[in-house]
Formats: C-alpha cells, sequence, structure tokens
C-alpha cells in the first residue's frame, strides 16, 4: 500500500508532545534557570539553537522562521556570556528525560521507539534541512528515555525544516506564516500575537500584505486561495515529512505507532503540553495505535 502523507501529520501529532516537554515543563525552566538564562525566551533560544554551537543570531532567525529577529537578538549571543551551547545542550536533554519519566514513561517503551528511529535516520538525507543536520549531527544518548527524547527531535526538526522550505517556495514569509496559521483557525490570534511579538500594527501590516496577495479578505479571514494555499502548505510538508520513514518497512512503522502512541497519551496526561500551542496540535486521533498500513 501507498504511503499517504496524512500519515506523516499523524505522526507528528504523537512526537510533538514528546519533544515539546523541553519548553514547558517545569523541570527545563528549571535547568535553563539554574545555568543562569534569564527568563523563558533565553532559555529557548539557547537551548533549541544550541546543536548549531556560537552562531549569530541572524543564522538563529533565519532557521527558526517565524520569530521577530528582535526578539532572537535579545537572547542571542548574550545566552553564551552565562552558559555554553554544551552547557544548554546537557540541560534540555536532562530535563526532558526528568520530565517524560514524571509522566511514566518506560525504558522499553523508549527504548522501541528510540531504536526504529534511529533505524529509520541513519539513510535520510540532510540537505536543506538545518536545524535537522546539526541535531543529527549529535551523539545518540545511551540512556533510553534520552534516545526517545533525541529520535522525537529528529523528527520534528526533519518536518520543520521542511515546513519553512514549502513556506520559501510559496512566498510566505515567517511573520506572515503566523498569521495565515491563525486565519486558518489552527492557533488562537491572541496566542499566536503574545508568543511571536506581535502588537496590532505589525499584526495588521502582515495582513495587508495577504490581502494584497488576495488570500485574506478584509475581515481577516482566508479566501478560497488564501484556503488553498494553506492547505498546499500543510500538504506538501506532510509529503516531505514523510521521507523519514523510508528506511522502514510498513511492519516497522506499525510497530512505531504501536509503541509511540501510548507514550503519548502519557506525555499529553501528565498535563505540561497545553491542548493549545504554536505548533496547531490535534489530540482527536490519539486513541488510535495503529499506522492503518497493514
Amino acid at each position: 500500500m501507498e504511503r499517504q502523507p496524512v500519515l506523516a501529520r499523524r505522526l507528528f501529532d504523537r512526537i510533538e508532545p514528546l519533544h515539546a516537554v523541553t519548553y514547558f515543563a517545569a523541570e527545563a525552566r528549571a535547568a535553563l534557570d539554574d545555568l543562569g538564562l534569564r527568563g523563558f525566551w533565553m532559555g529557548y533560544f539557547a537551548a533549541r539553537s544550541a546543536p548549531f554551537g556560537m552562531v549569530p543570531a541572524q543564522v538563529v532567525t533565519a532557521a527558526f522562521y517565524n520569530f521577530a529577529p528582535e526578539r532572537v537578538a535579545k537572547a542571542l549571543p548574550a545566552a553564551w556570556e552565562t552558559a555554553s551551547p554544551a552547557a544548554a545542550l546537557r540541560a534540555r536533554e536532562h530535563s526532558a528525560v526528568a520530565a517524560l519519566r514524571r509522566a511514566g514513561v518506560t525504558d522499553e517503551e523508549a527504548g522501541t521507539v528510540a531504536d526504529l528511529v534511529e533505524k529509520a535516520h541513519d539513510g535520510v538525507d540532510v540537505g536543506g534541512r538545518t536545524l535537522y543536520a546539526a541535531n543529527r549531527a549529535l551523539d545518540w544518548p545511551r540512556d533510553p528515555v534520552a534516545r526517545l527524547w533525541h529520535a522525537a527531535t529528529l523528527l520534528r526538526e526533519h518536518r520543520g525544516d521542511g515546513h519553512v522550505a514549502v513556506l520559501i517556495a510559496e512566498g510566505v514569509s515567517g511573520r506572515e506564516s503566523n498569521v495565515l496559521h491563525a486565519a486558518a483557525g489552527r492557533v488562537p490570534e491572541a496566542m499566536i500575537k503574545r508568543s511571536r511579538d506581535y502588537d496590532d500594527t505589525a499584526w495588521e501590516h502582515h495582513c495587508e500584505a495577504l490581502r494584497r496577495r488576495g488570500l485574506l479578505d478584509a475581515a481577516g479571514d482566508l479566501t478560497a486561495d488564501g484556503h488553498a494555499l494553506k492547505q498546499r502548505v500543510e500538504d506538501t510538508t506532510d509529503a516531505l515529512a514523510l521521507t523519514a520513514l523510508d528506511a522502514l518497512a510498513d511492519a516497522e512503522v506499525e510497530e512505531l505507532f504501536a509503541a509511540l502512541t501510548p507514550i503519548t497519551r502519557k506525555v499529553v496526561a501528565a498535563g505540561d503540553v497545553p491542548s493549545a500551542t504554536p505548533m496547531g496540535l490535534t489530540r482527536d486521533d490519539l486513541h488510535d495505535d495503529s499506522a492503518h498500513l497493514s
């Protein structure tokens, strides 16, 4: 059976909560605070960009894509005066493991997922995927739950890099992509404005640019062309993300879903990752452990 792109979307809904404990769990915030990183955003940009090493803020802005350059520049390179990238990498891994273990994730179930993802990613092309390549260059951890978190991070950043490539190809800037995401009902407008640093003037500026392209109407809702573009972006992102599973046989993908989905349910039940996030996750499908390939 030919694999459909929706498989990649279902995988994203399962791996993103595992990765996202590094942004939302109390252990993560405490670990980064202990390094002396001031406030949530300095910790966020330092920890997520740490696989790059000490690179200019412009590089991080380019890779992360949808953040205001001013927000990134407030955090980097100042963070590296307080903590090294190596220290940030240790803090994010150790705190993620602590959060996942608190959620009830066991070594056995973590190891199954990590082994399958490691096998899958041995042959994945890193071309054009900067964040994915930087994380791929890191050594695989030995601790099973740390390996699980690393596996989730690889899948997440592989997908994210592809998503950025699709937005660029469609001529949608990072700042405009947040507006489209809210207009499509994937995230609340107030939340994305707050988390991605828009005042009303900046938001309206990007709305107007999208109106000129016929993607938004006067009320700020998606037009027919806007809906088509947004769906095209999501479908192409899914298709590109699906390549991360090419090295696995259908039976192995089924094994991955069967092992991964119960873990995701545990992490969701732990309550660290909110139901509404900038990633626009869905949880309606988490009762289903199957990839539906066999």
